[in-house]
């Protein structure tokens, strides 16, 4: 598979070495095109990473594309993938997705209409950790779950938010809830399942930015548990950390930006010593990351399977996303599903706005 990158920033290198990775788990691909609006940039990354061409048009190289990896600021991200679709070519999207559900909604459309299908990078879902917690849910042998917490304690500094499309809602589309925290809080779905209600604030507390710099939210999901989610960037000791309390034990991941099954704590309730062997490392796993995701991903693409990331997955994380805005502006109880067209908060993730001045106007 011929396989474009378009948008050459930071996180656009590790999706090359992900696609250059493939190779050793038997994926036939190759990095074909580098697409940036900065010809420079593009050159530079072609360079880099080996790329035979470089350009500055997407429509260019489209009919030599089977892959096309979107890496682009959120803002780009629709217009890219719906073109993609409509050329037949599959499309992997750095999260997040899209800015509204409105844009998800676009490119569920445009998939309906295609041969080819749509996936977000979500790697965190690929790590062995998760797969084990997920499959011993699945088999019964932890019991229910019950309680959850799931925790983006992250800093950015005064300048992250110099770069002129951060802290904008039209461009970003939210802050930590939106581009941070999503990380995590799509690890607490991938475990629990769908979630039903949603109860939230969120507050600008320290950043000059429009968005909030800190959110949190109780979740219940359909099963029954409960969940906290926080969401910060304002938290000098980073650490990203989920919490799973089920009948029989009490699983935790306490990371950063990536983990292994080092990472990962597992403790039986009083009396349950019978499922502590349950938890085994895997020292031959990959750790959780681009090539953890992509590997399985192609196998999908390359049979002309459902990527394991569908459109559906990325929208009832996005939904989640817009149900913390909503509850959090408006003071309601959200309910999964209420958020339709017609809504603000479908439309855009500001909605009605929160309390707060734009940053234009401090």
């Amino acid at each position: 598979m011929r396989v474009t990158i378009l948008g050459t920033g930071a996180i656009a290198g590790a999706h090359a070495a992900a696609i250059t990775g493939l190779s050793a788990h038997g994926v036939d691909a190759v990095l074909a095109h580098a697409v940036d609006i900065d010809p420079a940039r593009a050159e530079e990354f072609a360079r880099k990473h080996g790329v035979a061409a470089h350009g500055t048009e997407l429509a260019d190289v489209l009919a030599d594309t089977d892959v096309l990896h979107v890496c682009t600021p959120p803002g780009a991200h629709v217009d890219a993938a719906v073109a993609a679709l409509k050329a037949g070519v599959h499309v992997v999207v750095e999260k997040p997705a899209t800015l509204s559900l409105a844009e998800i909604d676009r490119i569920a459309e445009a998939e309906a209409a295609s041969t080819a299908t749509f996936t977000q990078v979500v790697q965190h879902r690929f790590g062995h950790g998760l797969q084990q917690l997920r499959r011993l849910l699945d088999d019964g042998a932890l019991g229910r779950p019950l309680v959850a917490t799931c925790d983006t304690l992250w800093f950015r500094a005064p300048e992250y938010f110099e770069v002129p499309w951060r802290g904008r809602w039209d461009t970003e589309g939210g802050g930590p809830t939106m581009g941070h925290g999503i990380h995590q809080f799509d690890l607490l779905l991938a475990v629990l399942g769908p979630w039903w209600e949603v109860t939230a604030m969120a507050g600008r507390l320290a950043r000059h930015v429009d968005t909030e710099d800190v959110s949190m939210a109780i979740v219940r999901f359909a099963n029954g548990a409960m969940a906290t989610v926080t969401n910060s960037l304002l938290s000098p000791r980073e650490t990203s950390d989920l919490r799973f309390d089920t009948e029989a034990a009490t699983i935790e991941l306490s990371h950063l930006y990536g983990y292994t099954d080092a990472d990962w704590t597992f403790t039986p309730a009083k009396g349950r010593d019978d499922v502590a062997q349950l938890w085994q490392p895997d020292p031959a796993a990959l750790p959780s990351g681009h090539l953890a995701q992509l590997v399985p991903t192609y196998r999908a693409l390359a049979a002309g399977e459902v990527p394991p990331v569908t459109v559906g997955d990325t929208r009832s994380t996005l939904e989640l996303v817009a149900a913390i805005y909503r509850s959090a502006f408006t003071g309601a109880v959200v309910r999964a599903g209420e958020i339709g067209p017609g809504d603000p908060f479908h439309e855009s993730m500001r909605g009605t706005g929160p309390g707060w001045a734009p940053v234009k106007d401090l």
